[in-house]
């Protein structure tokens, strides 16, 4: 079967280091042209991958008739813009997240969606991963009891200003950089929305953004998350699944080095020493590459979207509380 051709907006570093190499890699795509607003740096780009063509605008790549799909990037504050763009060029888009800035500006994908009959996906790639997939069957199936709270890290330091993640009009801070995979993954987990969240965000002085944002979702039924997402702290992440029979532990629940195997630790707390514990390993896979082959075979209306830009929005609603809690000082509701 024809692979999906893919075209890549900007060379942005999520894209050059590791989405064209998954899309290369994978079963079901090809990259067929990379834009730019250099076109000479969009023309190295290209030799380097070994991409066909490439365009010195992001308007020429929604024009190129042999692209079926966009790969979108670009920074936060242009995620709707230039997704709407694509879709209303007749191509699907594979969107990085947060999907918007809010919920609100979000909509405006619904609308294109709907009038261009494509898709639209928000690139969360940790929910292709088979670690992932194992941990949401062991919670369905009651391996450790009923869920009833997770606690859940995602920091790294990042101290240069020029970052897009350090400048708010861009649409930078550590709660849409990170915070997000906390939300989605207990969202996923949970098999439900929150009704309420709660959220401390520690602002830098000079830049602006959120540089800590703390913060503690209420499910229904009970379950709880509890947050911290960073960018001034040193690097470090994990999930821990706390149910009435045991815990799931997942020491690197987001982003995995490559080449390197993942495992997850089930433990029913019989030996308050970790005695009781089990580790089940999973053999490296690219998460990357799994989200862009079975984006592709969404495309082609061979699989069912599992999670359509509805899911992306009602991510985002909970992102746009958290903010509003912060300055309220109150819980509020998504």
């Amino acid at each position: 079967m024809k692979r999906v051709a893919w075209g890549i907006l900007s060379t942005a570093n999520i894209g050059i280091k590791r989405v064209i190499p998954a899309i290369q890699a994978g079963q079901r795509g090809v990259v067929a042209a990379i834009a730019s607003r250099d076109a000479a740096k969009a023309a190295v780009t290209a030799a380097r991958f070994g991409v066909p063509r490439s365009h010195g605008s992001y308007e020429a790549l929604l024009a190129d008739p042999e692209i079926e799909a966009i790969y979108n990037p670009l920074p936060n504050h242009l995620h709707v813009e230039w997704t709407v763009k694509a879709l209303d060029a007749g191509k699907h888009v594979l969107c990085e997240k947060p999907i918007a800035l809010n919920a609100a500006e979000a909509q405006a994908m619904v609308a294109a969606r709907d009038r261009s009959g494509k898709r639209v996906i928000e690139a969360f790639m940790v929910r292709h991963h088979p670690q992932w997939h194992r941990v949401r069957a062991l919670v369905r199936e009651g391996r450790i009891g009923t869920v009833r709270t997770l606690q859940s890290a995602f920091a790294f330091s990042m101290l240069d200003p020029n970052n897009v993640r350090n400048r708010p009009e861009y649409g930078g801070g550590a709660l849409y950089d990170v915070g997000c995979y906390p939300i989605v993954t207990a969202r996923y987990v949970f098999g439900a929305e929150p009704e309420r969240v709660i959220a401390l965000v520690d602002r830098d002085p000079k830049l602006g953004v959120d540089q800590v944002t703390s913060g503690m979702l209420a499910f229904p039924g009970g379950g709880q998350l509890v947050f911290s997402s960073a960018f001034q702290l040193a690097f470090y992440q994990r999930v821990v699944i706390l149910g009435t029979k045991g815990r799931i532990e997942l020491p690197v629940p987001f982003t995995h080095p490559i080449g390197q195997p993942s495992r997850i630790i089930i433990d029913s707390g019989e030996g308050n020493d970790g005695s009781s514990a089990v580790v089940e390993p999973f053999e490296f896979v690219d998460q990357y590459m799994l989200q862009c082959d079975a984006a592709a075979a969404a495309f082609r209306n061979e699989t069912t979207q599992e999670f359509p830009i509805e899911d992306a929005i009602a991510n985002m609603r909970v992102i746009d509380a958290l903010y509003r809690s912060a300055q309220s000082g109150r819980w509020e509701k998504p």
